[in-house]
């Protein structure tokens, strides 16, 4: 059961506002980006929350991968996303795709501060 799991936490991300409050969009730009890194989406769920008195909500991008999973949860009051990318290395080593998957995502948000974290886990097979 080893495997690579990177999270990121995005700050002051300046990029277009609909990518911190469009499920939709943000999710297929998820499935793209998976696709991209050479990964395979096998699911997916995207979730917009109800606006509030501040303005609209934050939303969640959930892709189930063969690999594992992708998750982003934004939150637009704030201008900052948490990032968590987890990669399975049964079948091959995963870890470089997952660190691009990383790097692209954190990119589509153009954050001012980026707090990163690397963790592997298990034990090699």
């Amino acid at each position: 059961m080893q495997g690579l799991h990177l999270t990121a936490d995005l700050h002051r991300c300046a990029c277009e506002p609909r990518w911190l409050t469009d499920a939709a969009l943000l999710g297929e730009r998820c499935v793209q980006e998976v696709g991209a890194a050479g990964l395979q989406a096998v699911a997916q769920l995207f979730h917009t929350f109800p606006a509030t008195t501040r303005g609209p909500s934050g939303v969640t991008a959930t892709v189930l991968l063969a690999e594992s999973h992708l998750c982003v949860h934004t939150w637009p009051e704030q201008q900052a996303v948490t990032l968590d990318v987890y990669v399975c290395n049964f079948g091959g080593d995963y870890r470089a795709k997952a660190q691009g998957l990383m790097a692209a995502l954190v990119a589509l948000f153009e954050p001012g501060h980026v707090e990163r974290n690397s963790l592997e886990r298990g034990e090699p097979c």
